[in-house]
């Protein structure tokens, strides 16, 4: 609700909405979502595979679905000559162009700014539809992408503005389970793929199931008013990704004030830390909240 009284429940609906649209645009797919009445919580994941994989006309087709690109970009897509001296620029944009599909800054920018004109023009008014600009950690490791997953997915439980995950409107956990009732799965989010990559592109290596099961285990403790445990699935579940239970349910409730960098074992910090020529000491001490020894 506003200040004004009025309800703006029906913007969360143009975020979700936006969303998929960008995820069938973008090399970047949704592993979780969860839009709240002020904020947004996403996990994505760059599929550099698919972006490296498109044809030079593909890249401008999925450029085109969101901008207008130039003269000699539409000329090559609608296959009419492009001349010798146009070739260079050509390529140049391809390269530009397919570099941002993959880019999460352009995700987010595409995102935003839509909903905000949308929402200004609602409200003749200008500005930001959020009051800052996003921030993004780095996932490092299966442990961190699914603590990040249960703690985005348990946002409206946390909030109260829920009661079940199955109650948890604009959220992927919803879409998973109503997904899950008709033996599918959401075909707008990455997958969850078992245990197993073998013959699988691409994908989370755990069992929809035991995630399911893990969340629902984890919302019942969350929640005041109701009284729960982690199941002895859920347990070995825990035990495979190497989380103690009490630091699993710290994860999921604080996992926004813990990490304030990348996000992953000691091991994969200092790789990623490594590359990036940046100074690991600076994230290490976070790491004991992800690790049971």
């Amino acid at each position: 609700m506003g200040e004004s009284g009025k309800n703006f429940d029906h913007r969360r609906g143009w975020v979700e909405s936006r969303l998929f649209e960008l995820e069938a645009v973008f090399a970047i797919d949704v592993a979780a979502f969860a839009v709240m009445s002020n904020h947004l919580h996403v996990v994505l994941r760059i599929d550099i595979e698919t972006a490296n994989c498109w044809t030079d006309r593909e890249v401008l087709e999925q450029w085109h679905k969101l901008f207008n690109g130039d003269e000699i970009t539409q000329k090559f897509v609608k296959g009419e000559v492009v001349e010798t001296h146009e070739v260079l620029r050509l390529k140049h944009s391809i390269a530009t162009y397919r570099s941002r599909l993959c880019d999460i800054s352009w995700f987010m920018r595409c995102l935003n700014e839509p909903i905000a004109r949308q929402a200004n023009q609602e409200d003749s008014c200008t500005g930001r539809f959020w009051e800052g600009r996003f921030k993004s950690q780095a996932l490092l490791d299966e442990a961190a992408v699914l603590a990040c997953m249960a703690y985005v997915d348990l946002n409206p439980i946390r909030a109260k503005m829920a009661s079940t995950p199955e109650q948890s409107d604009h959220t992927s956990i919803q879409l998973r389970i109503q997904a899950a009732l008709r033996g599918e799965q959401p075909i707008s989010l990455l997958p969850f793929i078992g245990n197993e990559r073998k013959n699988q592109p691409k994908g989370i290596a755990f069992s929809l199931q035991d995630y399911l099961e893990l969340v629902d285990d984890t919302g019942r403790i969350i929640r005041n008013d109701k009284h729960g445990a982690i199941s002895t699935n859920s347990a070995k579940l825990l035990t495979r990704l190497n989380i103690f239970q009490e630091n699993w349910l710290k994860l999921t409730t604080e996992f926004g004030k813990l990490f304030h960098g990348p996000v992953g074992t000691l091991q994969e910090l200092t790789s990623y830390c490594e590359h990036l020529e940046k100074r690991r000491r600076h994230f290490a001490s976070c790491c004991q909240h992800l690790m049971a020894s």
